[in-house]
């Protein structure tokens, strides 16, 4: 049986880096994967996903409007699909989440997701929480603060260094983001002073 699979972490996890080896395995063995991305990291409208280590693959972008299961039937009924993979997974709609699982479930494709779970604010993006709904399989990818501790948030700094604690869900650089623990986050963006305990 087909599953809807959801990988999610901080940043700089390795997530893309895992996405494109489980890829590889796959095409090595002669089978045909499909690769996606979001739209918003593209480079002249090109579709790509790049880990740190500097492996590549080209892949589909996604947009709000697309119906990712047309397009991913279309494909298997060209030439079959052997796996879906998707890349910055939380920027998908509520409905493309569905449309995947429609994947899953009528086309009998396994469709492996990988993104980030929660924002700058520590408030999950609409994709993550309807995949962290309904995936059959769930994963976390575990990274590190800086102090060693599990990193699970995500800050975002401004021009001078500043924890950001408003603006749009997504900004397009990511160099602007540092994982943290959900400790130091809450002392980057000023919601406890360092060693305050009991400030709600």
């Amino acid at each position: 049986m087909a599953k809807l699979y959801f990988s999610y972490s901080a940043m700089n996890a390795g997530k893309s880096t895992l996405l494109l080896q489980a890829s590889y395995n796959y095409q090595e063995r002669g089978m045909r994967t499909m690769l996606f991305t979001a739209a918003h990291y593209a480079e002249d409208g090109v579709g790509r996903i790049t880990s740190r280590l500097g492996v590549s693959a080209e892949a589909l972008l996604y947009r709000d409007q697309d119906d990712l299961f047309a397009i991913i039937a279309k494909a298997h009924g060209e030439s079959a699909l052997s796996c879906v993979f998707v890349d910055e997974a939380q920027f998908l709609t509520k409905e493309q989440v569905w449309q995947l699982a429609r994947v899953v479930d009528r086309l009998n494709l396994p469709v492996l997701c990988f993104g980030l779970r929660t924002d700058f604010q520590g408030k999950l993006f609409p994709g993550s929480a309807e995949l962290l709904a309904i995936a059959d399989t769930l994963r976390e990818i575990r990274t590190i603060c800086h102090c060693g501790a599990k990193a699970t948030m995500v800050v975002r700094h401004g021009p001078k260094g500043e924890a950001l604690l408003e603006g749009d869900q997504v900004a397009i650089e990511k160099s602007v983001y540092v994982s943290l623990c959900r400790k130091h986050w809450e002392e980057e963006t000023g919601r406890i002073a360092s060693g305050d305990v009991h400030k709600p």
